[in-house]
């Protein structure tokens, strides 16, 4: 993937806000994030596991006993990935700006008419 195209997986808004958070705060609980984010149980397990399946996100359990929690994680190809997409969205929004005079659209640009 070029700098310019906008990532599939973090163009989802939550997948977003998962990454962002993440990559900010440095790794975060299961409830952590769903409390931060209003979502509910099956809506952040599913979004996590995209994240994960990507290994844009890694997962560990955290404590002893029954209260074990999961602690989520941004990996090197998340933070990358991250960077990417914000380039990306970074240039759409010079490519929408009035004095721009580039001939051609960015990538991102392409993908989303498409």
């Amino acid at each position: 993937m070029t700098s310019d195209t906008l990532d599939p997986l973090l163009h989802q808004p939550l997948r977003t806000q998962i990454a962002a958070y993440l990559a900010g705060a440095g790794e975060a609980t299961f409830s952590d994030l769903k409390r931060l984010l209003g979502v509910s149980d099956g809506n952040l397990d599913a979004h996590l596991k995209k994240l994960l399946a990507a290994d844009y996100v890694s997962a560990r359990k955290s404590g002893d006993g029954p209260r074990q929690q999961t602690v989520y994680a941004l990996t090197a190809n998340g933070r990358e990935a991250l960077r990417g997409y914000v380039a990306a969205l970074q240039g759409l929004i010079a490519f929408a700006q009035p004095d721009n005079a580039a001939p051609e659209p960015p990538d991102a640009v392409r993908a989303v008419k498409a």
